[in-house]
């Protein structure tokens, strides 16, 4: 990302996104998800007819992300977050891009042909956003391989005092259909989130959403893995003071992180806790420092893209 701060918006967002006013969480996926994006990559539904890539004016601090009828827009976009995207995965899991993904922006416009635009509508949220990895293979040149890392991660889990939460609605009466024949695997638009710096508000949210959405936290700076057991959807508020200093948890021992997380208390007493002190206090749960073995994706080689 730009050094400015960028205020980012989605407008027609597709399933797994969650818009977090002047921050964005893009809801990320459980811990084996990558299998079922290789079956994604390879299964070639459908492609982009035609697409324009341009640079972002640098006076334009907006980033915007609209799914459209017949195609995806991305205005003000670092290629890091297209690449999110198009593999349904937190950015903690791309691995050795270089810095320019971050920090240069485009404005991206990707359309089917016409004749494609319905069926491009019955594709579900994770497939129609791996239709972004032949565009970047193609016009960015990127290449990429799956590769099992140790990486840091925050286990999620409850904490003593038990969890303070409110039971939400249950899934669907039908339940979840893949169409693929595996175990059942939640499809994240029946569940509501709205986020915005210091505050989450969820309405019959499962506990691996929370830990996704707690993933795109730049404040905690690594991956959250949910590992409460508790199952089921949840109604549950959390706020805190965004931009919290907060000391690396991983120079805690597990023994020592609740006094560790005291000393990241606000000192104005009026004011919200930091984001980890929050979880804790409201909802019962906590964070534990831990390394796990991850499924990432390692970009090889990429390049700016040739002008339009």
């Amino acid at each position: 990302m730009s050094p400015h701060r960028v205020r980012m918006t989605f407008l027609g967002v597709a399933a797994g996104v969650a818009s977090m006013g002047f921050g964005v969480v893009v809801i990320g996926q459980t811990p084996n998800a990558n299998s079922r994006v290789q079956k994604l990559e390879s299964r070639g539904k459908l492609e982009f007819d035609v697409a324009s890539i341009k640079p972002t004016p640098p006076s334009d601090d907006k980033t915007l992300i609209r799914q459209l009828p017949d195609g995806t827009s991305f205005h003000g976009a670092p290629v890091r977050m297209v690449i999110q995207t198009a593999f349904g995965i937190d950015d903690n899991r791309i691995v050795d891009a270089p810095s320019w993904v971050s920090a240069s922006r485009f404005d991206i416009e990707a359309k089917v042909a016409p004749e494609d635009a319905p069926s491009l509508n019955k594709l579900k949220g994770a497939e129609r956003n791996a239709m972004l990895i032949p565009l970047l293979t193609e016009r960015f040149h990127m290449k990429y391989h799956h590769e099992t890392r140790e990486r840091p991660i925050y286990a999620l889990v409850v904490a003593k005092s038990g969890p303070k939460l409110t039971k939400g609605e249950p899934d669907p009466p039908d339940g979840f259909k893949p169409d693929n024949g595996e175990p059942k695997d939640p499809a994240k638009e029946y569940y509501k989130i709205m986020a915005t710096p210091g505050h989450i508000e969820a309405d019959s949210m499962p506990m691996f959403v929370l830990a996704d959405v707690l993933s795109r936290m730049h404040a905690l700076g690594r991956i959250v893995i949910d590992k409460t057991g508790l199952t089921g959807n949840y109604n549950f508020t959390l706020r805190w003071t965004p931009d919290n200093a907060l000391p690396p948890l991983d120079t805690y021992s597990p023994g020592s992180l609740e006094s560790g997380l005291a000393h990241t208390q606000s000192a104005a007493d009026t004011a919200p806790s930091s984001l980890v002190t929050a979880i804790q206090e409201q909802l019962g749960l906590r964070l534990e420092p831990k390394k796990e073995n991850l499924d990432v994706i390692v970009i090889d080689h990429i390049e700016l893209p040739s002008p339009n």
